[in-house]
């Protein structure tokens, strides 16, 4: 994955320089005050989404956790630089330089939809359900794109990818390493139960949660709270 990083970086700074003759830093990757804050805060802000998010599945789904004995330090530390890999590799490729000439080229609003759907048809392939079931496609195609678009947003009125990675990477840790739900298997927290088939309001329930409440409150606050800097170059 690290390769992958370095040819995305690459390709990105080939892309900025040759096509849209702007330098590397309009991407915002200068760590600042500034930044590392926004970081923080959407990384906060998404790890408890996530953690809302798990504690309701688990009570209507009737499972518990138990703390995974095998767990060490080690373990953790491997597997979080592995989501922060996948995360960055993410941000890199879907707000990076394209969406940055997107942006340029056809207005942030429109820039950041397109993305949004691109993001939510990666995730077909990512999680594997290409051809599966319609509403299978549907429900992971608007989860996602709309979790896309918080990100592509916080990306077009900060200036910057650190909002962006803050909030992918706070759901992110959460979901894998706290509750062991994705590819770094057994983490923090282990499954006790079978779960119980959902109803359509359940499952409409967590879908509010994650593709309408959580976009909608970043993209109300980036909106309507949000000052950006005054520099118009990041």
């Amino acid at each position: 994955m690290m390769i992958g990083l370095l040819v995305v970086f690459v390709l990105s700074w080939l892309l900025l320089r040759r096509v849209a003759r702007e330098p590397i830093a309009v991407l915002g990757l200068a760590p600042s005050k500034r930044r590392l804050v926004e970081l923080l805060v959407g990384a906060l802000f998404m790890a408890g989404v996530g953690v809302v998010n798990f504690v309701w599945q688990a009570h209507f789904k009737k499972i518990g956790y138990q703390l995974n004995p095998e767990y060490g330090v080690g373990q953790m530390l491997a597997g979080s630089f592995w989501v922060l890999r996948a995360v960055v590799l993410e941000e890199l490729v879907f707000r990076g330089a394209l969406l940055y000439m997107l942006i340029r080229s056809i207005g942030a609003v429109r820039a950041c939809l397109l993305s949004s759907l691109v993001f939510g048809v990666y995730h077909w392939f990512s999680y594997e359900v290409f051809g599966s079931r319609l509403v299978l496609m549907v429900y992971i195609l608007l989860v996602t794109g709309c979790g896309g678009w918080m990100f592509a947003y916080a990306f077009a009125k900060t200036r910057s990818l650190y909002a962006p990675t803050g909030l992918h990477l706070g759901w992110n840790l959460v979901s894998a390493i706290v509750f062991s739900s994705g590819p770094t298997g057994s983490q923090l927290l282990l499954q006790q139960g079978e779960a119980v088939e959902q109803t359509g309001w359940v499952t409409l329930l967590f879908f509010s949660l994650q593709a309408i409440a959580a976009p909608g409150a970043v993209t109300w606050y980036l909106t309507r709270v949000y000052r950006p800097p005054a520099d118009p170059t990041p």
